[in-house]
C-alpha cells in the first residue's frame, strides 16, 4: 500500500493542512481530526488576509464568495478561492488558494488543496483532494457502503481497515475524474491519472494512469 501513502499522493505545500496531513501515515487518518485542526489554527491566521465571518469560519479576503452560498464551520477558505452560487459547505472543510466549489456542490469534513475544482452538482465527504484535481460535472464521493459496514482500502490481495465507517476518497495530485462518476467508499487514486465519465470506481488504483473500466487500467505513455 506504499501508493496510498501522504508522501507519495500530495504535495503538502499546497495546502494549509500541511501540519495535519504530515503527522499520518495514510491521508484518510486524518479525517477524524479536520474539524479540531481548523478550530485550533483559525484564531492564529493572519487578520490582515483573513476574515471571521462566523463561529469557527474563516475566509481569506481575496475569496469569492456568492451570496447563495451556505457556510457552516468548522471551515476554512483560503485566498483568491471561488464559492459559487448555492454552495452548500456542512462544516469540517479546508477549501485552498484558488479552488472552485461551483453551483450546487456539497462538502463535508473534507481537506481541499489548492488549485483544486469541483465545480457543477459535485458531492465531496470524508475525502482528500489533492493539488490541482478536478471532478467533472456531476461526478461523486460516495462516503457509506450500502450495508454500511467499516469501509477498507483494497489493491489486489492487500486490504487495509480503517476503522472508519464514512470514507469518500483519496485523490493525488493532478487526478481527473470523468463526468458523472461515482467514487465508491475507499477509493485511492494515484496522482496524474484520468478516470473515464460514468465511471464506478472503487479500491486503489495506480498512479499515472488512465481508469476506463475495473478490467481495463492502462498506464499512461509518456
Amino acid at each position: 500500500m506504499e501508493q496510498c501513502k501522504v508522501s507519495n499522493l500530495y504535495d503538502l505545500n499546497e495546502t494549509i493542512a500541511k501540519e495535519l496531513l504530515s503527522s499520518v501515515e495514510y491521508p484518510w487518518e486524518a479525517l477524524k481530526d479536520i474539524a479540531g485542526f481548523i478550530k485550533k489554527i483559525g484564531p492564529g491566521l493572519d487578520p490582515s488576509v483573513y476574515e471571521q465571518k462566523g463561529e469557527d469560519i474563516w475566509v481569506a479576503k481575496t475569496a469569492k464568495v456568492a451570496a447563495t452560498a451556505c457556510l457552516n464551520g468548522p471551515l476554512i477558505i483560503d485566498e483568491d478561492a471561488e464559492i459559487r452560487h448555492c454552495a452548500f459547505i456542512r462544516g469540517s472543510a479546508i477549501v485552498g488558494k484558488g479552488s472552485v466549489v461551483g453551483n450546487s456542490t456539497e462538502l463535508k469534513n473534507v481537506i481541499i488543496f489548492n488549485s483544486v475544482q469541483v465545480p457543477h452538482y459535485n458531492y465531496v465527504g470524508d475525502s482528500v483532494l489533492g493539488y490541482k484535481s478536478h471532478m467533472g460535472a456531476g461526478s461523486i464521493t460516495s462516503n457509506v457502503k450500502s450495508d454500511k459496514t467499516l469501509v477498507s482500502v483494497k489493491d489486489g490481495k492487500e486490504e487495509i481497515k480503517t476503522g472508519l465507517k464514512k470514507f469518500g476518497a483519496m485523490l493525488g495530485d493532478y487526478v481527473e475524474v470523468g463526468c458523472n462518476s461515482v467514487l465508491n467508499p475507499g477509493t485511492v487514486i494515484g496522482k496524474h491519472t484520468n478516470v473515464y465519465p460514468l465511471s464506478m470506481v472503487r479500491g486503489v488504483i495506480p498512479g499515472d494512469s488512465i481508469y476506463k473500466n475495473k478490467n481495463e487500467i492502462v498506464g499512461k505513455i509518456c
